[in-house]
């Protein structure tokens, strides 16, 4: 690994042993404020650069990229209660509220088709700006509560239970977490939603395509806060830089904010504008369905062996990845691509095989939206956004990732 030079013109490098230790760490971080869906974001080489504040930030101690990454991982916030805002530009085209339909279905097929069901619901996130409340008191007990007009979706942990709650449509989620393995499924089965859990995936393993500094201090909901920046080094992702606000005091991340490549607004913010570390009240987390209200089951999460899934099929739908055919990663870092087979020989999904079944008639009108490219792959569509981009060759083989089309056509011709 390249070293960094320090405000003192002294060389540091990070030696093995000291990555280690990082990766090891990082492993242990604090435990998710709500229960949260992986969304892979490539990871970062530690700069040994010192925060410096500027003028009218907080004055705090200077602190290296490494120590700031060490306090997140080490933070042992358990109790606290706020609000978050939290908005997604991804350049989605405006379908009259489509698009939004076409990601919930996507989400939910094979599901129960509930309302309440988290998977479903938390794909609003993917788009616009939403207010969030949350609450966490121990590992156990989490409530995380998505504000609508005269309406309300809550996804509450409370021990064993795992309960949704769509006070729109009077629908119930229920799902029952029996033992540890089977929470790590449930947790891992919902959209990030907080600056913590975003932090968390882009932290989540260390190479040496990124560099990471401190970029100075700030102030987030009244907290003193340094900034950590990680930037891509590599040229060719959509990924511009992603700037983390963490408390000065706790190491939480106090919001989360990813630019693109191609400049503009961000393409995720999300913030606290209120946070307060003191216990929520015991009430916070009760919950029983009201009356009248239909009530979903989740069999697979509550009986995973009963519902007559493997072990591996388990860990696919935890990932994500059910329903995809020869998956493999092409390429490192920042530039991976992500490459399957959706089963079909007409290269846009028709409905009738493969995990995007739920698109359903609308291979045709969502090829328009595309635009067409060819190489040694053949020929196939690709679907643009500000952040993932995606590949749909006409033999039915999937290319995505966050990088620019070039990259995507690069990436599919390596597949061939």
């Amino acid at each position: 690994m390249a070293p960094y030079e320090s405000d003192d013109s002294t060389t540091t490098t990070t030696t093995a042993g000291e990555a280690d230790d990082l990766r090891t760490g990082r492993r242990t971080a604090a435990r998710y404020v709500v229960p949260v869906a992986v969304v892979g974001v490539a990871a970062a080489t530690i700069g040994l650069v010192p925060a410096l504040a500027s003028s009218g930030d907080p004055d705090l101690p200077k602190i290296t990229a490494q120590q700031l990454i060490d306090k997140i991982a080490q933070s042992d916030v358990e109790q606290l209660s706020g609000t978050v805002k939290i908005s997604t530009d991804l350049g989605l085209p405006n379908l009259g509220g489509l698009e939004s339909g076409l990601l919930s279905g996507a989400t939910q097929s094979g599901g129960d088709g509930s309302s309440a069901d988290p998977s479903v619901k938390l794909t609003e996130l993917a788009s616009g700006t939403h207010t969030l409340r949350v609450a966490a008191d121990g590992p156990d007990r989490q409530k995380l509560s998505l504000l609508e007009n005269a309406a309300e979706y809550s996804l509450i942990h409370d021990g064993k239970d795992v309960w949704g709650y769509d006070s729109k449509s009077n629908e119930v989620y229920h799902a029952t977490a029996d033992d540890s393995a089977t929470k790590g499924q449930e947790s891992e089965n919902h959209a990030p939603a907080t600056p913590k859990d975003l932090t968390e995936e882009a932290l989540k393993s260390v190479d040496d395509t990124t560099s990471v500094t401190v970029d100075g201090t700030m102030q987030v909901a009244g907290r003193d806060a340094y900034k950590l920046l990680i930037k891509p080094k590599q040229s060719g992702t959509t990924v511009g830089a992603i700037s983390v606000a963490v408390d000065a005091k706790t190491g939480l991340p106090l919001k989360f904010t990813l630019t693109p490549a191609s400049g503009g607004a961000a393409v995720v913010d999300a913030g606290f504008t209120q946070v307060s570390f003191a216990k929520p009240a015991a009430s916070t987390f009760d919950f029983t369905p009201p009356k009248g209200a239909k009530v979903t089951e989740d069999g697979a999460t509550e009986h995973g062996q009963e519902s007559g899934k493997s072990d591996e099929d388990l860990v696919k739908e935890a990932d994500g990845l059910d329903g995809l055919d020869g998956l493999k990663v092409i390429g490192e870092g920042w530039n991976s691509v992500a490459s399957f087979d959706i089963g079909s020989k007409s290269g846009l999904p028709s409905g009738t095989s493969g995990s995007f079944g739920s698109v359903g008639d609308l291979g045709g009108f969502l090829g328009s939206l595309g635009d067409k490219v060819t190489g040694k792959f053949g020929s196939g569509t690709v679907f643009s956004t500000r952040l993932v981009n995606a590949l749909i060759t006409d033999d039915g083989k999937v290319y995505v990732g966050a990088v620019t089309k070039d990259a995507l056509v690069k990436a599919a011709n390596t597949g061939q």
